[in-house]
């Protein structure tokens, strides 16, 4: 039985969504939003093109690739994507997490689109990705915060695709190196990595994407928070800074704040490197914890950020289910009655066990502080 620790993680903020801020984070910065005036004002436009500009500058995107600030999310950001995009051709859906099984209910159920091949697996595992036909569209999740799977590489994509490959990125972006070539829509939110405020996503388009949008109609009307188009013509200003709907100034303020401080961090490779370094440490005490496992038995596969652990041990495997679910959710509480970790059970509908945010806004010593209190509770509850 492990001895109950005593350091404690400094933050023992490990959420996968909204994910941490960064440690230096206090209200101070938001002391500068812009309150009060219309976001269409000269100073409001041009708050909102800074946020723009500086995050093209961070991810070093193809200068012919657009770039939006969006309602509703990543979640905003991808239906619109597929309510504006999809139906031209045949779709082929990825689906081995919580979300990319949610693209394929809007796919099939909402947009009632017929020629769909769903590409599915179980929590943990990657479809065949080779079976992706490059003449069909593509939608997937290039990160799963749910299954702890990310998508190794873009080698299944071609270069010589018709189709459109639309990337749902949130978990990925800022910490994890895209290949922005093979990706013709990507979004992302501001709460997930860089730990900002929810409810604006953020919709980066190919030119192939924008070809689409001119050229083609869907069968379906399009609400007005999903329209880019004008009479098949790109509403050019909703890339300029002029959102389709009123933003939180607020909100645009902290994402400022978060894009300076990766920008102090050494940019998406210093984010990256941090990230990298909080996994290892995950990775590394799993290897010498004989009753852990990760979720993503395959190490090529395993999500940096959001990493998804099994437990192994038989007091735990040989119970049904539902009294897993039950042992997690002591586990998480005995820790979050400690002040030790908050919001680590895993994903509602992937297999029980822990989720723990390994992204670039956790400092390595509170990783390095949390895993002794994560032998402690299971042994505490378990045994």
């Amino acid at each position: 039985m492990s001895v109950k620790p005593t350091n404690k993680p400094n933050r023992p903020l490990f959420s996968s969504g909204p994910c941490p801020k960064p440690s230096t984070w206090n209200a101070a910065v938001l002391s500068h939003a812009f309150l009060g005036r219309s976001h269409r004002s000269k100073p409001g436009r041009l708050r909102l093109q800074k946020a723009l500009t500086l995050t093209r500058e961070l991810l070093q995107l193809p200068d012919a690739y657009l770039l939006a600030i969006v309602p509703g999310s990543d979640t905003g950001a991808f239906e619109l994507a597929m309510w504006s995009l999809l139906g031209q051709r045949g779709i082929d859906v990825i689906a081995f997490d919580s979300f990319g099984k949610d693209w394929l209910i809007d796919v099939t159920n909402h947009l009632k689109l017929k020629d769909v091949h769903c590409h599915e697996s179980t929590y943990g595992e990657l479809p065949e990705l080779s079976r992706i036909d490059g003449e069909r569209d593509t939608v997937f999740v290039w990160n799963g915060t749910t299954s702890g799977v990310k998508i190794p590489n873009a080698e299944w994509i071609s270069d010589n695709r018709s189709g459109l490959t639309l990337c749902d990125a949130t978990s990925a972006v800022f910490a994890m190196q895209l290949p922005w070539e093979k990706l013709d829509v990507i979004t992302y939110s501001w709460q997930k990595v860089l730990g900002g405020e929810a409810a604006h996503g953020m919709l980066i388009l190919s030119p192939r994407a924008v070809k689409r949008l001119e050229s083609y109609q869907p069968p379906w009307p399009i609400p007005k928070l999903f329209r880019l188009t004008k009479g098949k013509k790109l509403i050019n200003r909703v890339f300029d800074g002029a959102t389709i709907n009123t933003p939180s100034m607020l909100c645009v303020e902290d994402y400022l704040n978060s894009l300076n401080w990766a920008q102090s961090k050494g940019g998406v490779s210093g984010l990256i490197q941090r990230t990298q370094t909080n996994f290892d440490l995950v990775s590394d005490w799993v290897e010498k914890t004989e009753y852990i496992e990760f979720l993503a038995t395959d190490s090529e596969l395993r999500s940096p950020t959001a990493v998804c652990l099994k437990i192994t041990a038989s007091g735990f495997k040989n119970e049904p289910e539902s009294s897993q679910r039950n042992l997690c959710k002591k586990i998480c509480q005995l820790l979050e009655d400690e002040g030790v970790a908050f919001d680590i059970n895993g994903y509602r509908t992937a297999p029980p066990g822990l989720r723990i945010w390994c992204g670039p806004t956790v400092e390595a010593e509170d990783v390095k502080a949390l895993l002794p209190w994560l032998n402690w509770a299971i042994e505490s509850v378990i045994n």
